[in-house]
Order: structure tokens, then sequence, then C-alpha cells
């Protein structure tokens, strides 16, 4: 009781909540991972931002959470490119290593080398610095395929449920 008190003041604190609203900018899961506004999410647990003509990828809160500490990432070259629901690399924690998959398909135009040297960057700004890879997309309708925030996060909290 004293936990849920605990979380359901800090939540307050922080302006984030459960509650459906018109237009949140945070959600909150059972699991109290953050899920963003105005990001597309894929079953495979990474988000898509797309402005203009590119589109940032990295990993969900809900996805470092249960990594763990991330201690080494594994990112392709720019230039190459990137397949819808193909691996692209690799995020290794004190638990396990996790391929990241993409969840559009298209051409890297830029990858976040800060990830080299401060891995845990995806731990502690999953949807800031901590983004993985910057992409044209080849296809912009593949984004239509993917998760809003509300989806999202019952899609976790059912997973959550399920294991």
């Amino acid at each position: 009781m004293a936990l849920r008190m605990w979380a359901s003041t800090t939540a307050n604190a922080l302006k984030i909540s459960c509650a459906t609203t018109k237009a949140p900018v945070y959600s909150l899961s059972r699991c109290f991972s953050t899920v963003l506004d105005g990001l597309k999410y894929a079953e495979s647990h990474e988000w898509v931002k797309h402005e203009g003509p590119i589109a940032t990828i990295g990993i969900t809160d809900h996805a470092q959470d249960h990594l763990g500490e991330v201690v080494f990432v594994e990112l392709p070259e720019p230039g190459g490119s990137v397949s819808k629901g193909k691996g692209f690399g690799a995020v290794e924690s004190v638990k396990a290593t996790s391929d990241v998959n993409s969840p559009i398909s298209g051409e890297i135009v830029e990858v976040n080398s800060k990830l080299t040297e401060t891995p845990g960057l995806i731990n502690s700004s999953p949807y800031e610095g901590g983004w993985m890879i910057k992409v044209k997309p080849g296809s912009p309708s593949e984004l239509e395929s993917l998760m809003g925030p509300k989806e999202y996060t019952k899609f976790c909290e059912e997973e959550d449920a399920s294991h």
C-alpha cells in the first residue's frame, strides 16, 4: 500500500498518469514505463518519431526497463539500409543481448555515435539521448501499421500480464 501511495504521489508530482485524457504528454503503464504521445510503436518495442523527411528510431522505455543496465550497443553504418521487421543492431545488457528490429524500411542517414561510449543513455533517456538511428523512410505508409501511445500502453500491459 505504501508503494502504491508513493507511486501515485510521484506520478502526480511529475504530471504523469494512467488516466486517459484528450492529449496526454505521458502515459503510465502498470510497470511505470513511459510512453510518449506523438511517437509510433512496434510490437518488438521500438519507437519511431517521424519529422519531415527523417524518422528517428530507438527502443522504448518498456524495453530498456526489461533489459536492465545497457552495457554495449551495436549499430549499423550510415548509408546502409534497414527493412521493416529486420534487425539492424543489438543491445547488450547485464541480463541479456537483444536484437533491435527496424519498425520501418529506409536508408540510414545517421547513427547515434554517443551510444558507443555511453550505452547507458538508452536507460536514462530512451526517447531523447538514447535514440539509435535516423532513417529516410522508403515507404512512409509503413508508419500507419504501427501502434499509437494508447495502443502500445495496452499492448505492454497485456504482455506483462501474460508473463
